[in-house]
């Protein structure tokens, strides 16, 4: 028979958590004296008492809720975080008390989801349970039944209408963010989520810019909690957190799956996140021009605008519908005078051995090309005016991202979030835009202006 794990009171429970937050920065002979002072209920029921253990954004937050959300990178303790809060919902202080819910919904992209993560996997409810309270289950029925007789059941997202009929008073939702039918299987939870007074649900998903994930978020009965893949990097291996930071450190997709942050695409918007992730590359291809694109402010002091600087090379032969681009660097600064953003541009020439160096001068007219000259009077320079708003000079430029003739080196997170907030009708983000100007730029430097001009019509002499 296993030994009878018994809850430590709440009292005690408040205690272990002061000294869990304590623990691990004092000298081995006080956490001796800790343990020591640790009764014997306490003692047994440590390894299973999650609020010992737990990373802050793995405790459900205070307050009257209805749904609360946890948003985070791959690995940072979602799962576990929404099994121990099941535990937490149907277990009483002793195996056969009855806890807070006796009805709850598991909820997954598919029924061998729910089974091989949510129920069965590593951070799964079958693995946190204590021996004497751990759920059997019935594979047949698809269900969890605790020794206090609360039931779990499983559904797949992918069938909302199993959802129609059951009726829950906690529900445990899991990576809702890539369900394929998520409107509808919401939904349906929602009208069965009616039992007990207070019916709750915990969602468990890594962001993405989904309608139902953003309406849910909005709503003022949901609370959130959120963590990056690096604060759950005790359990996790140094090499899968070396790779993935290598690879994915400063794109769009890595500020998603590591550091756990919600996206969003502007209504309208001429680049989305999908057709970022989509031109990202790790092998540079051939190139035979490279030119670095400036967008400089219209003040130069600490508080102005940052100045955009981008670099981006080309392969332009054979025919233009052949051509394809690359952005190379996001190089833009905020520097306190002139000098200090035509150095950073210089500086971005010398790195990549570009060509030339276009820059706008609607605002500076021939001071810009002076402070740059300043610095480097031979350098290949050509000002460039804008003659038509920043969104008509972009759409072109977006076109070719929607022909997949413009690719984008890794790191350039910063300008792809400004990218897919510039729509139709203007930039939808705060302050300018001045990393997307210098991008359009750019790419009408090396792809827009030299195919018109290999177009144009040659008119004979008469």
């Amino acid at each position: 028979m296993p030994q009878p794990v018994v809850s430590p009171s709440t009292s005690t429970l408040r205690a272990m958590r002061s000294g869990a937050a304590l623990l691990a920065s004092v000298p081995q002979t006080e956490r001796e004296s800790f343990l020591k002072d640790l009764t014997d209920e306490a003692i047994a029921a440590l390894p299973y008492v999650f609020e010992f253990w737990a990373l802050e954004h793995q405790l459900p937050p205070e307050g009257d809720w209805k749904t609360w959300v946890i948003l985070g990178g791959r690995g940072a303790g979602k799962t576990r975080a929404g099994a121990e809060w099941v535990r937490s919902e149907v277990e009483g202080s002793r195996p056969t008390d009855q806890g807070r819910s006796r009805r709850v919904a598991l909820v997954g992209e598919t029924i061998e989801q729910v089974r091989e993560v949510m129920v069965m996997g590593e951070s799964g409810i079958l693995a946190c349970s204590p021996p004497d309270r751990t759920p059997k289950w019935e594979a047949t029925r698809k269900r969890l039944i605790w020794p206090n007789g609360a039931i779990a059941q499983a559904f797949s997202a992918h069938e909302p209408e199993s959802l129609r009929g059951p009726q829950f008073d906690a529900a445990w939702v899991d990576e809702l963010a890539k369900w394929k039918k998520a409107e509808d299987a919401w939904d349906m939870l929602q009208f069965g989520l009616r039992l007990g007074e207070t019916p709750r649900q915990v969602v468990t998903t890594t962001p993405r810019n989904v309608s139902v994930l953003k309406r849910i978020l909005d709503l003022p009965s949901t609370v959130t909690t959120h963590a990056p893949t690096e604060a759950n990097r005790a359990y996790l291996a140094n090499s899968f957190l070396e790779e993935i930071r290598a690879r994915y450190a400063g794109t769009r997709l890595g500020r998603q799956e590591l550091d756990g942050v919600l996206l969003a695409d502007a209504e309208g918007a001429l680049w989305t996140q999908e057709m970022l992730v989509a031109s990202q590359v790790d092998t540079l291809p051939k190139m035979n021009r490279v030119v670095v694109a400036v967008d400089p402010p219209v003040t130069g002091h600490a508080g102005s605008d940052e100045c955009g600087i981008v670099v981006v090379g080309a392969c332009t032969e054979g025919q233009p519908q052949d051509w394809q681009a690359i952005v190379l660097e996001d190089a833009s600064v905020r520097a306190a005078s002139p000098q200090g953003w035509a150095e950073a541009a210089l500086d971005a020439m010398a790195r990549h051995g570009a060509d030339r160096m276009v820059a706008e001068v609607n605002q500076g007219g021939d001071l810009v090309e002076t402070v740059v000259r300043q610095i480097d009077p031979v350098v290949p320079f050509r000002a460039v005016r804008a003659t038509r708003g920043k969104a008509a000079r972009a759409e072109p430029v977006a076109a070719l991202y929607e022909q997949g003739r413009v690719k984008h080196a890794r790191g350039l997170g910063t300008l792809e979030d400004q990218m897919v907030q510039m729509t139709q009708h203007g930039f939808a983000g705060s302050g300018s835009p001045d990393r997307v100007d210098a991008l359009v730029w750019a790419l009408q430097e090396v792809m827009i202006d030299p195919a018109q001009r290999f177009r144009r019509p040659r008119v004979r002499g008469l």
